[in-house]
């Protein structure tokens, strides 16, 4: 497990959390972060059972662990999960909201609502990002609602648009091997 120490400048608060490969037994875990990304707007409340039963969301959970499957989990001092990022390949027969090809995964990212703004998202995009480069990844994907806090972040990683729609970019960094 890699130990992470943030330190927030605006509050100079230092928050510690772990980060460790997720496993075929976060698979539950991962619903519940898919369901903190899709719900990160206040007035948004989709519960588990409509994320899990539309298709265009639960591709990106089911079945979790599948063999080209990988990702991070980051865990408080007590080594409850706070967020995860993982990847998944899509296909253009089952395309994701940031599919960009069948050889590029997509990356999904969630937090805990109680843990966002404490450097857990980036943090774990910057693992992701290398543990996908460990991998022989040159290019990852994502899907971000342009309001989203998280697009900022994106940018700021590297990450560019490659494809606008009408409230949402799709984004891949070249992360090179």
């Amino acid at each position: 497990m890699i130990f992470v120490r943030s330190i927030l400048c605006e509050a100079s608060a230092v928050t510690d959390f772990g980060i460790r490969a997720a496993t075929h037994s976060d698979s539950e875990f991962l619903v519940d972060m898919l369901m903190d990304a899709v719900n990160w707007l206040p007035t948004r409340h989709w519960s588990r059972d409509q994320i899990l039963a539309n298709p265009a969301l639960a591709h990106y959970v089911t079945g979790w662990m599948r063999r080209d499957d990988f990702g991070l989990v980051a865990v408080d001092p007590a080594h409850e999960p706070v967020g995860a990022a993982w990847f998944r390949y899509l296909t253009a027969a089952d395309p994701g909201y940031g599919y960009v090809s069948d050889d590029v995964p997509e990356l999904t990212i969630g937090v805990v609502q109680t843990w966002r703004g404490r450097g857990v998202g980036r943090a774990l995009l910057r693992a992701a990002l290398a543990a996908a480069r460990e991998r022989g990844v040159r290019t990852v994907s994502l899907s971000v609602e342009r309001a989203n806090f998280a697009s900022r972040l994106y940018a700021a990683e590297g990450f560019r648009t490659v494809e606008s729609f009408e409230n949402s970019d799709t984004m891949v960094a070249e992360i090179g091997t």
